[in-house]
């Protein structure tokens, strides 16, 4: 799987999660500062990470992904 794979559907997930227009899902794009999520939102969106591309994600991983682009290495890196 490409990463602009992984990136589309790592952005259907936070289209569908966080209410946000695709148009507006970048690599850039920062959980807690642009999206204001905490830590319920940031676990819920993990969880759906997890379903999505079958890799188990640790607390301790979930904690170093701050941005879409972090998430998207995060998946390429550990897809199975």
């Amino acid at each position: 799987m490409t990463e602009e794979e992984i990136f589309e559907k790592i952005a259907k997930i936070i289209e569908e999660h966080f209410d946000l227009p695709t148009e507006k899902i970048t690599p850039d794009l920062d959980f807690k500062k642009d999206l204001d999520a905490d830590s319920i939102d940031v676990v819920e969106f993990v969880l759906e990470l997890e379903d999505t591309f079958g890799a188990e994600i640790s607390d301790e991983d979930a904690e170093s992904l701050v941005t879409i682009g972090d998430v998207v290495t995060f998946v390429k890196a550990n897809l199975k």
